[in-house]
């Protein structure tokens, strides 16, 4: 109530200081309702456009009270004189009135003395749109951009002049730009001054917005179209189409002949049957037995005869196309009039098709680098217990699983996600590089030698962990979520993005790689393994423990595995079976870049990468073909370079 009293009290003002009694008159808005006063009581959507728009470019304060009072369904219609007015509840059987001109109380009415203007969905919906161009000078900040959605959602020609208007006195500069990118928008559909329209196009043809094709595409919508003799002048022709070329058969010409009304139609041998059944007179149809229908030629004899006799209309069959076809030129039309505007539009949508092509090949290289970076961390640790002891660890998966289900835990201990991913990341690292030392105490280093035995233990230890973690956290997916700061996604256009969590990933793989060159180079432990990796006895010989340099490896190589499960527990699902998503890709990692290199690690995630993400591309509908085809092309890569990538020489290359 107090923000129509508020109207009221401001458009009582406005009367006041008006220079004489008959301005203030004129500035009244009930004779324009009282005009419009059989249309607004019986009110529908096709016939309520009018009354909206008197009132609305009626110029006058009280048209935003008028229309917004009358979408509320607060308006009243006072029985006794048909006025109008404001109507706030005071028990069931009465209403106070407000006048809209004054913005005073009129009194107290009981409610069989009056109407409640109850506009429907449809109605409302018109008068949304008409309070558009209020909202768009709105001093709320808020509702000035709610008109610019509802702008963006329902565009109208009747639009762009209040959009203008609007756009200088702007005071948020952010609306302010979305109110310039409307306008042009808006010019590009609806202005009806060409040169405004073509200069529109230029300023938004380097625009990659989903927006501007959305606009652009509708301009150069055609329709089929057919003339006699020759195209009419003023028709904006997209191209001349020929009977029998391309798509457009010689049926489908004269099919639009037809819907055109400029030919009979074709007739079909059901319509023959139908016609010959209605006029069968004592077994016979124009003078030919019923026995003898049986036959093509015989019927259309007996419909001929109808014909001739005036029954039925004359047969039009096959034989009939080409005359009309010949006569007739058939084309394209834009349904956009003008050709310059026409050919700017097709321009500059040929100049946004290529810019988008090249930032969709850009989109395509961050995502096929993000997948490289999760598929290094993974196998970071695979390529070093693989590359310094040859062993074959089936189980690592499940090392990525436990490193996400410590993040986990740690989550349900420590409520602050910043912190709890802080804390998960060491302890992850410790957990995974205890779990990997106690394998290799335990299991690994006695069966070293038997690289198949070792494979068939580890497997069953694969097995084991995934069993065990059921037991332990259920078959439920457990959420391991991402901090704030981490939520949403890096958008460059309306084209390229990607999520702060895959740049997180990918930020980490490089840490991870500058960490471990640091450890292989700069460490005694990574000079012992490089040692022990080249040449084990020559090692041994120079007072390095081999058992206790593979015991470490081992467990580093784990421990890495328990981080990159903290990192791709982030935004995959944490279940038993998390391991098992990315084994198969981590030994595809190892032995396509190189066992025991890493460098050739790197190689082989950003090979297998880019290999997956260029073939989902190609095959998008089918993930698991296009994972198919992925070992298949590796299973040939390997036939040519069985070695990876990168070579290593030593152990590893002789084993």
């Amino acid at each position: 109530m107090r923000q129509y009293l508020l109207a009221g009290l401001a458009v009582l003002a406005a009367c006041l200081i008006s220079p004489d009694r008959s301005s203030a008159q004129d500035a009244a808005i009930q004779p324009i309702l009282q005009d419009h006063q059989a249309l607004i009581v019986k009110s529908s959507r096709k016939t309520i456009a009018p009354v909206i728009e008197a009132v609305a470019s009626s110029g006058l304060p009280q048209a935003q009270t008028v229309l917004e009072v009358w979408a509320a369904k607060n308006m009243w219609q006072r029985k006794e004189d048909g006025l109008f007015f404001i109507g706030e509840r005071i028990d069931s059987k009465t209403y106070a009135l407000i006048d809209f001109d004054s913005g005073e109380a009129v009194g107290e009415f009981v409610k069989k003395d009056l109407k409640q203007i109850k506009p429907n969905s449809g109605i409302r919906a018109l008068i949304g749109t008409a309070l558009v161009q209020f909202q768009l000078s709105d001093p709320n900040t808020e509702a000035r951009r709610a008109a610019l959605l509802s702008i963006e959602r329902d565009p109208e020609a009747s639009l762009l002049a209040p959009l203008r208007a609007s756009i200088e006195g702007e005071p948020n500069a952010e609306l302010k730009a979305q109110k310039q990118r409307l306008e042009r928008l808006l010019t590009i559909g609806y202005d009806t001054n060409e040169a405004a329209r073509l200069t529109a196009i230029s300023d938004m043809s380097g625009d990659l917005g989903v927006d501007v094709r959305a606009t652009l595409n509708p301009l150069l919508t055609t329709t089929r179209e057919v003339a006699l003799g020759a195209v009419p002048n003023g028709v904006n022709v997209a191209q001349v189409l020929q009977p029998g070329q391309d798509d457009f058969d010689v049926i489908t010409a004269y099919n639009l002949l037809v819907d055109k009304g400029l030919a009979p139609a074709l007739h079909t041998a059901d319509d023959v049957r139908l016609a010959l059944g209605e006029h069968i007179d004592g077994g016979s149809v124009g003078g030919v037995p019923v026995a003898q229908l049986n036959t093509e030629p015989a019927r259309l004899k007996a419909y001929a005869a109808l014909a001739e006799a005036g029954a039925v209309p004359a047969y039009v069959g096959d034989n009939a196309i080409n005359t009309p076809l010949e006569t007739h030129v058939f084309f394209e039309a834009y349904v956009e009039p003008s050709q310059v505007v026409t050919d700017a539009a097709a321009q500059a949508l040929k100049d946004i098709e290529l810019k988008v092509g090249l930032n969709q090949t850009l989109d395509l290289t961050l995502d096929a680098l993000s997948l490289a970076s999760i598929y290094f961390l993974a196998a970071i640790g695979l390529a070093i217990t693989f590359g310094v002891m040859g062993v074959i660890n089936m189980a690592h998966g499940e090392f990525i699983m436990m490193g996400a289900y410590t993040g986990y835990v740690v989550q349900q201990l420590i409520p602050d996600h910043t912190v709890s991913i802080i804390v998960a990341i060491p302890t992850a690292f410790a957990v995974t590089f205890a779990a990997g030392v106690a394998m290799e105490r335990l299991v690994i280093r006695w069966l070293q030698a038997r690289p198949l035995e070792t494979l068939l233990a580890t497997f069953g230890i694969s097995i084991a962990l995934q069993q065990l973690a059921k037991n332990i956290f259920g078959t439920q997916a457990r959420p391991l979520t991402a901090p704030g700061w981490l939520d949403g996604a890096w958008a460059m256009n309306d084209v390229v993005s990607i999520s702060y969590i895959r740049i997180a990933i990918f930020i980490l793989a490089l840490i991870f790689l500058g960490v471990f060159l640091y450890i292989m180079k700069r460490t005694r432990l990574g000079l012992e393994t490089r040692a022990v990796t080249q040449n084990p006895r020559m090692a041994a010989s120079m007072g390095i423990n081999p058992d206790k340099v593979n015991m470490l490896t081992f467990g580093l190589g784990s421990g890495i595995a328990g981080i990159a499960g903290v990192a791709i527990g982030l935004f995959a699902k944490v279940t038993s079976e998390l391991g098992s998503d990315y084994i198969v890709q981590s030994f595809m990692t190892v032995v396509v870049g190189g066992v025991g290199n890493i460098w050739g690690t790197l190689a082989g995630a950003a090979m297998i990468g880019f290999l997956q993400k260029g073939i989902e591309w190609m095959n998008p509908s089918n993930t698991l073909a296009a994972q198919t085809y992925m070992i298949i092309f590796i299973i040939i890569f390997i036939q040519f370079r069985p070695r990876g990538i990168i070579a290593l020489k030593g152990r590893a290359a002789g084993d």
